[in-house]
Order: structure tokens, then sequence, then C-alpha cells
């Protein structure tokens, strides 16, 4: 799954020239607790920033077995059709930068350590992944 999910996150920021990012044990621990915190709670919902200091988050959720790695990463990606290159929270031509804000993370180009993890409950899959340092950082360019 580790290896699916960074191989896509690569893929991203190679189009716009971003550094590949490293997976990092710590950040994969901690995303793979939040996924079961999820799962078992089955409340969607992104975490407490004071509880990951540091850290950007993205989320994903679907019904449990029907959506391959790929899949759940791709619904982040897919976001670039939204992106226009400008200073956060100007990147979407949608006007709302939460329409690109999974893509922008991807390819923060500030940032260069992620780390994922997957859980099942409640009928559906759970897709936690940290990124340090975080994107989506105001008056800043993605890349």
């Amino acid at each position: 799954m580790l290896a699916i999910v960074l191989a896509a996150h690569n893929d991203a920021r190679a189009e716009v020239g971003t550094p590949a990012l490293v997976l990092d044990q710590d950040l994969n621990n901690q995303a793979l607790a939040y996924a079961e915190q999820l799962a078992r709670t089955g409340q969607f919902q992104h975490s407490n920033r004071n509880d990951r200091p540091g850290q950007g988050e993205n989320l994903w959720a679907g019904t449990a077995g029907a959506f391959d790695y790929a899949y759940m990463a791709a619904g982040w990606i897919d976001e670039k059709r939204f992106y226009v290159h400008g200073t956060f929270p100007n990147v979407s031509n949608t006007g709302n930068w939460a329409d690109v804000g999974h893509y922008t993370q991807i390819i923060w180009r500030d940032t260069t350590r992620l780390g994922c993890g997957v859980a099942t409950g409640s009928g559906r899959d759970y897709l936690v992944c940290r990124y340090a340092p975080p994107g989506n950082v105001q008056g800043q360019y993605a890349y």
C-alpha cells in the first residue's frame, strides 16, 4: 500500500518539478493510528491540528474493499483540474481553495516526508496521509 501511494504522490510531484517525497515511519505510525480511530468511530473528520504539529493531513474514505490504493490517491490528485498557480489560498479556478487542498498538499514544494495508513471499520476503508513539513501555507506558492 505505501509504495503505491508514495508512487502516486511522487508522480504528481514530478509533473510540477517538486522533489520526491520519502516515507517517514513516524508519520506512517501516526497516520495509521488516526485511520484506526476513524474506522473505530465512523467519524470522518480531520484530526485536531494540535495533535499533529508540523504536519499536514489528507483523508479519504470509501466502501470497504471497493477501491484500490491508486484510486484512493488519484481522488486527491485529480483536483489538479481545478488548480491555478498562485499564492495560497488563491489556487483554485473555482474560487475555493478547498477544491484543490489535497492536491496542493501533495505537490507542496517544502513538504519532504510522507506517512500513510489505512484502516477498515463501519463498512468503510479510511486512508490517512500525513505530510511534513505541512503545505497549504498562506501567502506561499505550492511550487
